[in-house]
């Protein structure tokens, strides 16, 4: 479990002061200090606490001094603290260690950019996967999914549902479809320079789309939250090997370009299959590890947020199962005769 340090910074405010010190006294710290500052005007309260109650004690500052000015809390990880500390007796306070909701949302966000180094891991990657998927090379397409950052976008998303922050849920869904359309491109011009292979199995594989890659999807998306508000991100490569969304765009666009139509939109398929289930799954975990706002008012736009997209992943999930089912009665039939 996490130890972490919390600056509170505050202007010579009596009552401001002594309030503070009472919510970090109920907060259960670790330790706290009184720091003695050259500036008469300003107080600093330093408290070492554990991760789980951080953001209760985030949320009550906040709401003590959000109509004030001249405050600031900072939040930082301490790596080791000596003496060394026991662990918690409490099984719930075991459990509870996760990122603060401003830790995730700094994390996320900065995920979600539509940037110059975006695009160029799109291009970078989207390279890398039609080339991979052209020779049949496995090694090839798994390094496009470790370096592709499509995942980002997706969670920025469902991180501004969770949160009901719709800048943050339309800069996520906006840099999600700026990629794609990338990756579209890239792959379209390359499939005029690369010959087809349609021996490749790793090409030919993403035109096929079967119920089992849902499931997969959808743990890859729930393993993908878990892990960003656990604060493991060194977990997100599996999680981004197991989503697999640059590969299915790619041969998307490589389909096209060979006029290849039916396999294209089998690719499509299966790209926007991952991405519905990706965005589902990471929705529920959210909410789940009750990430939401802070105030009552704020967290019932969020609720409403968060139905309104998992209720049109769902449904769009459907819709993809359908045709699946479809398109397997299909080729059975088509074996039967």
């Amino acid at each position: 479990m996490g130890i972490c340090r919390v600056d509170i910074h505050l202007p010579s405010d009596e009552e401001a002061f002594d309030t503070a010190v009472r919510i970090v006294k109920a907060a259960d710290p670790i330790d706290y200090l009184v720091v003695a500052l050259e500036q008469k005007d300003r107080r600093l309260i330093q408290v070492i606490m554990r991760d789980g109650p951080v953001q209760a004690l985030l949320d009550n500052l906040q709401s003590l001094l959000e109509d004030r000015s001249g405050w600031r809390v900072t939040v930082a990880d301490l790596d080791v603290t000596l003496p060394k500390l026991p662990e918690p007796k409490n099984e719930k306070k075991k459990a509870s260690s996760q990122h603060t909701r401003e830790e995730l949302f700094v994390q996320v966000s900065s995920d979600a950019n539509l940037n110059g180094y975006f695009i160029i891991m799109v291009i970078l990657s989207t390279i890398v996967a039609a080339i991979g998927l052209v020779s049949d090379g496995v090694a090839a397409v798994i390094g496009a999914m470790v370096i592709a950052p499509l995942l980002g976008p997706i969670l920025g998303f469902a991180m501004g549902a969770a949160l009901g922050d719709l800048a943050l849920l339309r800069r996520g869904i906006l840099t999600l479809l700026a990629g794609v359309g990338i990756a579209l491109g890239v792959s379209f011009v390359l499939a005029l320079i690369l010959p087809p292979n349609w021996e490749s199995r790793e090409l030919m594989s993403r035109a096929e789309v079967r119920l089992d890659g849902l499931a997969l999807a959808m743990a890859a998306g729930g393993a993908a939250a878990l892990s960003v508000t656990r604060g493991t991100s060194s977990a997100l490569v599996g999680v981004m090997v197991a989503a697999a969304l640059l590969p299915p765009g790619a041969a998307f666009g490589l389909f096209l370009g060979y006029g290849e139509w039916e396999f294209a939109l089998r690719a499509a398929l299966l790209l926007s299959l991952n991405i519905a289930a990706l965005i589902l799954s990471a929705l529920i975990v959210f909410r789940l590890r009750k990430i939401r706002p802070r105030t009552w008012m704020e967290q019932q736009h969020a609720t409403r947020a968060v139905w309104i997209n998992a209720g049109l992943s769902a449904v769009f999930l459907l819709i993809a199962v359908a045709l699946i089912v479809l398109l397997d009665l299909g080729q059975t039939v088509d074996i039967g005769n």
